[in-house]
């Protein structure tokens, strides 16, 4: 069966590097806001028989983005593709993974119903929040790393003095996978949230005196992880000399103002998202469409997906 790629809204321009790294056009799809902001898909190529592939973060505007990729399912699933996969490089409410203070929804876990529903046969997500989140769905997940590529992109600016810190203890697999692949020390930065954009630091595990850290992460938000980690790093006496790493990058709320005003010497972060552009930040982006169009290739083709996996190697977190 033929292979077909369709997006959504939420990143053209990743679908558009996928669609020419597999030698493929995009699908031809209308994806618009009526008046009254319903949505209305429609695809306007016919997908019967054919293995499709739906690219779509789930990036702000969550529900929004969330919604067109439900819809794009359907339509494909009502049109009778043989197949349909969903192609989500940021997932978005992996966060909430579990009630943290009673009568709250699982949201991650009503997500991955909701896709399970729409007639997706298969999910494939790049640097969850939490791995844990394979265990929600009804269908397969396929959960690839990005650290081989941020990892390379980092190593300019790495030296013998470099120390891998995760700026808390849900990083701290990530830190040592990165730590592993660079072949440097790791440390923890202990957080308490305080809320949804400001937490405090209460201690570090690792020596970070006189080193040079690289904080990393899966995701930045709103900035205040990553900037309370920095102000406990400077206060523990590393160098300053810090570069930040992360897959997605969200930069909402706070986040530019609060990175900009920060000594760090370098950002790096993938295109999972389109983020905010902030000429004060120092950012490099490292592009995922080679990682995307290998893992549909094989996937297509009923290859092994086994180097790509975060799994591999070492766990992720």
């Amino acid at each position: 069966m033929d292979l077909c790629l369709f997006a959504g809204t939420a990143n053209p321009p990743l679908a558009q590097a996928v669609a020419a790294r597999l030698g493929v056009g995009l699908g031809d799809a209308l994806v618009r806001r009526f008046a009254d902001g319903e949505l209305h898909v429609q695809l306007r190529q016919s997908v019967r028989g054919q293995d499709v592939y739906l690219l779509q973060p789930t990036s702000p505007p969550v529900d929004e983005h969330l919604l067109e990729l439900l819809f794009l399912a359907d339509a494909c699933r009502r049109a009778g593709a043989a197949r349909v996969t969903a192609v989500v490089p940021y997932f978005g409410y992996a966060r909430h993974d579990r009630r943290a203070s009673g009568r709250e929804p699982v949201g991650a876990r009503l997500v991955a119903d909701l896709l399970g529903s729409a007639g997706l046969a298969r999910v494939v997500a790049v640097d969850l929040h939490s791995a844990a989140l394979e265990g929600f769905f009804s269908i397969p997940l396929e959960h690839l790393s990005a650290a081989s590529l941020l990892s390379d992109a980092a190593r300019p600016w790495t030296s013998d003095r470099t120390v891998v810190v995760a700026p808390d203890l849900g990083a701290a697999k990530l830190a040592d996978r990165y730590a592993r692949l660079l072949h440097a020390p790791a440390a923890v930065v202990h957080k308490t949230r305080l809320s949804g954009e400001d937490v405090s630091v209460h201690a570090i595990t690792g020596d970070v005196r006189g080193r040079s850290p690289l904080l990393v992460d899966d995701m930045i938000s709103t900035g205040g992880t990553i900037e309370a980690a920095v102000k406990a790093l400077l206060a523990a006496g590393c160098a300053p000399d810090i570069v930040v790493l992360a897959t997605h990058a969200l930069l909402v709320g706070p986040a530019a103002a609060r990175l900009s005003a920060l000594p760090v010497r370098r950002f790096l972060a993938t295109d999972s998202v389109v983020a905010a552009a902030c000429p004060a930040i120092p950012a490099e982006i490292v592009r995922l469409d080679g990682l995307l169009a290998e893992a549909i290739r094989l996937l297509h083709d009923g290859g092994s997906l086994e180097g790509l996996l975060a799994h591999g190697g070492g766990a992720s977190h």
